[in-house]
């Protein structure tokens, strides 16, 4: 124990020694003088002239006109008004393109086969081009840009009586106002 005293006494005595070359606080420290520069005058510069941009403007609008030129008709099962799965991808370039030109606006005309009366084929054409419409809606195109008219079957696409054409006459037509 006398020991441990002996050496703590001995370290704290060579800790105090090694403090006494510290700095003295009541001597002054050294200050470093200079010589005040003077500041660089430049000469004023020419008024940046805007760069000149490579990257070409895109016309969305002409752009998805061009790809929905040749698809504007969406076809119907027999007695359906729900749009199948094939046209979503149809009906999401026709939202892209009204989208992109919010002036644009389309006349959705419901068509039916000639099976079943003049007024329920009304509405079922009422209600296809309706289906198509809210399609268009909840993709983001304005209500005032699509208008919902039936002709049910008083404007066939193809004559006859069978079933291919009367596939062809279900239908709702995407035509521009």
């Amino acid at each position: 124990m006398k020991l441990t005293r002996y050496a703590l006494t001995l370290i704290a005595a060579a800790a105090l020694a090694g403090c006494g070359s510290a700095v003295k606080l009541d001597e002054p420290a050294p200050v470093e003088t200079r010589q005040p520069t003077t500041p660089v005058v430049t000469p004023p510069q020419q008024p940046a002239t805007p760069a000149q941009t490579a990257v070409p403007t895109v016309d969305l609008f002409s752009q998805y006109t061009q790809d929905v030129k040749d698809k504007r008709v969406i076809y119907f099962d027999f007695d359906s008004d729900v749009v199948k799965e094939e046209y979503r991808g149809l009906i999401d370039l026709h939202a892209k393109r009204l989208n992109a030109n919010k002036k644009a606006a389309l006349n959705l005309e419901g068509h039916t086969d000639e099976r079943g009366g003049r007024e329920y084929n009304l509405a079922l054409g009422q209600r296809r081009a309706e289906a198509v419409a809210k399609s268009l809606t909840l993709l983001g195109v304005g209500a005032n840009q699509v208008e919902a008219v039936s002709f049910g079957k008083e404007r066939p696409a193809v004559q006859g009586s069978g079933e291919e054409a009367w596939a062809k006459n279900r239908r709702v037509e995407l035509k521009d106002k």
